[in-house]
């Protein structure tokens, strides 16, 4: 078995297939032909003199091999990156490169906190991966990023996780609703209002349902969409309520299509948080990012969120 001709090439190829079991998605990932992907994993089979994964029915699966040399694939990128690291340190900030990755609700302010990171250190090279938060969770027990951006810490990995900013939610109505112009509406008023939710396993979602459950109020459900804007546009329609980051707002404060109701409870109190798993040898790059998003994250908090908001907006 002459592993020493298996190259980074291959490998690449192969963490792709098995991050997707899917040679078309594969394919299109790495912007090659499914053929043409097909020809490297094969190659790289027969380095190894077993066969990586096995097709049953439509689906694809690793075989006991294959997840051995995704393992230890994982492990030599992983290693590429902390010497990129090193070697980046020893460079000051000039160069480097930095991986993040963060949930969707975050999209409205994490480009503006990267982008002024980016403009203090011009040489570095930095990639913004968007996700849903199942995604995300996959890509940080996978190890493809840097840093990850989330508004509520995962369950069952261990990672260091620390909290940067305030991420108040809110309880957002159409503008003519009944109740914009009531004050200090009790939960139990909206047990018969029709809500719209993001996913199941969104942390906004999952903190809305554990506020109406201490206040023994079932939610009616109308629909459930799997982004920010849709959920806008559909309370803005009439369609119900939504709770949402107070965040996603940035571009709407001004509109006058919707109406923050105010809920006794609301807005409920949470945190942004940077994470990155526990075992993790984080760069020189990623832990001046964090120090950075952190001070102007706390500097954020302290101003009320209507200014936060217009600030992002401009």
């Amino acid at each position: 078995m002459l592993l020493r001709r298996v190259t980074l090439h291959q490998l690449k190829i192969f963490t792709s297939l098995a991050r997707h079991l899917n040679m078309t998605r594969a394919a299109e990932e790495l912007h090659m032909t499914p053929a043409a992907l097909s020809i490297q994993i094969k190659q790289l089979s027969g380095t190894v003199g077993a066969p990586l994964h096995e097709q049953i029915g439509k689906r694809l699966y690793l075989t006991d091999a294959g997840r051995l040399v995704y393992e230890a694939a994982v492990d030599v990128f992983g290693r590429l990156e902390q010497l990129s690291g090193e070697l980046s340190a020893d460079r000051g900030l000039e160069r480097g490169s930095l991986k993040l990755s963060i949930i969707t609700t975050a999209k409205y302010f994490a480009p503006h906190f990267l982008g002024a990171f980016c403009k203090l250190h011009p040489g570095i090279q930095a990639t913004l991966e968007v996700a849903n938060r199942d995604q995300l969770l996959e890509r940080l027990k996978q190890n493809l990023d840097d840093l990850y951006i989330m508004g509520q810490t995962p369950e069952h990995v261990s990672v260091i996780a620390q909290p940067f900013m305030e991420n108040p939610l809110i309880l957002l109505a159409p503008a003519d609703h009944p109740l914009a112009s009531q004050s200090a509406i009790e939960p139990a008023q909206l047990a018969d209002e029709p809500f719209i939710m993001r996913e199941p396993g969104s942390g906004t979602r999952l903190a809305a349902e554990r506020f109406f459950e201490q206040h023994d109020v079932r939610l009616k459900i109308r629909m459930t969409l799997g982004s920010n804007e849709a959920i806008k546009q559909a309370v803005a329609g009439g369609l119900g309520l939504a709770v949402l980051s107070k965040h996603t707002l940035t571009l709407d404060a001004a509109s006058g299509a919707f109406a923050v109701l105010d809920v006794q409870g609301f807005p409920l109190r949470r945190q942004w948080y940077v994470i990155y798993p526990s075992t993790k040898h984080i760069s020189s790059v990623a832990r001046a990012f964090l120090h950075y998003i952190t001070e102007e994250g706390a500097s954020r908090s302290q101003q009320p969120v209507s200014e936060v908001i217009g600030r992002e907006a401009v």
